[in-house]
This record gives C-alpha cells, sequence and structure tokens, in this order.
C-alpha cells in the first residue's frame, strides 16, 4: 500500500481547505491516548515509521493527515490524557468535535479500544455519538498480542457488550504480528464499494 504523510493541522479552517484541495472520502483514527494508534496506523500502511510512535500518551495532538491513495487517513488526537494541561485537553477535543462536525467526505471511523481493558466511558461516548450522528464506524480492538486467544474472545464480548454493538462490529488487531490487518483493509474496501454501489443508485 502506498502511503505518505501530508501535514499536521491544527486549525480547522486549514483542514477544510485541504480536504477540499484533495478531494477524496476519509477513513478517521479515533481512540483514546495510548490505545496505539499511531502503531496502528503503520501496521495498516505496512510502513513502520509512517506515524510517529511514542511510549508517551497524548501525543497525537493535532489532526494528521496521510495519504493512502484512494482515501485520506485522518489521525484524530487522543482522548482522555488525565495529565494534559486542562487548557490543551480543550484543544484536542474541539479538534476532534470540530473535525466531525464540519467534515463533509468523511466515509467511515475506526474507533480503536485497548483489548485488554473494557472501554472507559470516553470510549463509550465516542461511540454513542458516531451511532447517534449516523456516523459509520467499527470498533478496532487493539493489543491483542498481550493476551492469550481465548482471552481475546472473551475480551472482544466484553467490549460488545460495554459499546452496545455486535461482535462482528469488533476487529482484534496486533500491530506487532499484524493481526486483524486484512480484515481491517476489507472492511474499508467494503466501505468504497458500498458508497460506489449508492452513488451508481442515485
Amino acid at each position: 500500500m502506498e502511503a505518505t504523510f501530508i501535514k499536521s493541522i491544527a486549525d480547522l479552517s486549514v483542514y477544510e481547505k485541504e480536504s477540499e484541495l484533495l478531494a477524496r472520502p476519509e477513513i478517521a483514527v479515533a481512540g483514546r491516548s495510548n490505545v496505539g494508534k499511531s502503531s496502528f496506523i503503520n501496521m495498516l500502511t505496512g510502513r513502520k515509521k509512517l506515524a510517529k510512535t511514542s511510549a508517551t500518551p497524548g501525543r497525537t495532538r493535532l489532526l494528521n493527515l496521510f495519504d493512502l491513495g484512494s482515501f485520506i487517513l485522518v489521525d484524530l488526537p487522543g482522548y482522555g490524557y488525565a495529565k494534559a494541561p486542562k487548557s490543551e485537553i480543550r484543544k484536542w477535543s474541539m479538534l476532534t468535535d470540530g473535525y466531525f462536525a464540519r467534515t463533509t467526505r468523511l466515509a467511515h471511523t475506526l474507533a480503536l479500544v485497548d483489548i485488554r481493558h473494557e472501554p472507559s466511558e470516553l470510549d463509550k461516548r465516542m461511540v454513542s455519538y458516531l451511532y447517534e450522528a449516523g456516523k459509520p464506524f467499527t470498533v478496532i480492538a487493539t493489543k491483542a498480542d498481550k493476551l492469550s486467544r481465548a482471552a481475546c474472545g472473551r475480551a472482544k464480548a466484553v467490549i460488545a457488550s460495554a459499546l452496545r454493538i455486535g461482535t462482528d462490529d469488533i476487529i482484534v488487531t496486533s500491530a506487532l504480528d499484524g493481526t486483524g490487518r486484512d480484515a481491517v483493509l476489507a472492511r474499508i474496501n467494503s466501505v468504497f464499494e458500498t458508497t460506489e454501489d449508492n452513488d451508481g443508485e442515485r
């Protein structure tokens, strides 16, 4: 998969201009701090250093845009990093909320949760918002390599129950060994096939 970093954006008006220029559908990646968004993006694209990873939570503070050819991947600021200054947390929240409110090209959201933990209130709020706003999404359970296969199955059921979704709406992944990569790519492909079908019916 050809993938290149485009730019980091701190201002929603800049995002709107960039989105208009790029003129392609967008896939958003959302999740709490330290859920492994950067590692997930690197796994998905097959580029180990495309997205900058860090052991320190809260490093994704901007809208990061990546060109994946047929679509643009939008890495949203991580939420839930309590140690950050409140002013910074507000900025991140405004960027994420503003993105969802202003985007006209969002095709699908990949909502990341850590498979080792029951979804937080912020995770639940994110999924609830996407559902109520009618924005299609798939839940991605990261860090599957940290658990046994049996434990992953149990954790998937816990996540589905907490988020009030079906287990089929959750894809289990591991950036370490590539688990789930093909399934995520297949889900993205199906999103665009559905979009094309709908366009053809108009």
